[in-house]
């Protein structure tokens, strides 16, 4: 499974950010599509994610400024994060979890796969 993820960089305290993040590669079923993040002395943390049928998780420091979202046809999942404070600067990593298919048949063991992460900084 690859993972294209874009979004991220520098922006001012009380700006926007928007990501996105897709799977592609061998044939698999997408369950969860996410973001976790880990700022630096801090350890990762969910930020959000999606599931299949569209059941979303927030972590409480972003709730109310994070949406996330997904495009199951493409495998794609989006992320748009407003009212940026300092203390959301971190790297962000897109994070997914897949069952691989042969034919009809998908196995029941769900692999994790995590892109290789973006900066952001959030300057006042």
């Amino acid at each position: 499974v690859q993972l294209q993820a874009s979004g991220g960089g520098s922006v001012q305290a009380g700006g926007f950010l928007r990501f996105s993040c897709a799977a592609s590669g061998s044939t698999f079923s997408v369950n969860r599509m996410g973001w976790y993040r880990q700022a630096p002395g801090k350890e990762s943390e969910l930020v959000a994610d999606i599931t299949s049928d569209g059941s979303t998780t927030y972590a409480d420091s972003v709730k109310g400024r994070a949406t996330i979202s997904r495009d199951n046809a493409k495998n794609t999942a989006y992320l748009e994060m407003n009212s940026l404070t300092s203390e959301d600067t971190a790297v962000y990593y897109c994070n997914v979890r897949v069952k691989h298919c042969s034919g009809n048949y998908c196995g029941t063991i769900e692999y994790t796969y995590r892109g290789q992460g973006t900066q952001v900084t959030v300057s006042s």
